[in-house]
């Protein structure tokens, strides 16, 4: 857990109710960018479904890494 100072809570001008959910998103979708978490990961943390995550990189120009064994798992799954 994160504890994050009043002060900055309120700074940020993000209702208190949302800041949490806020915070997870931009520090998932941050981890995510720089790869320090893997997609899986950070939509976890984001408390996202894949394709609101997916959703979410692309609102913000975020690429998405795309490795070499999830191409090997989508070519098997179209062929199945």
């Amino acid at each position: 857990m994160i504890r994050v100072p009043r002060d900055i809570v309120e700074a940020a001008r993000i209702p208190e109710a949302e800041f949490e959910r806020v915070a997870r998103v931009e520090l998932a979708v941050a981890l995510y960018a720089r790869g320090v978490l893997s997609f899986g990961q950070a939509r976890r943390l984001a408390g996202l479904s894949k394709w609101e995550f997916l959703e979410e990189l692309a609102k913000r120009g975020v690429e998405r890494h795309y490795t070499r064994e999830e191409l090997e798992d989508d070519i098997a799954f179209a062929k199945a």
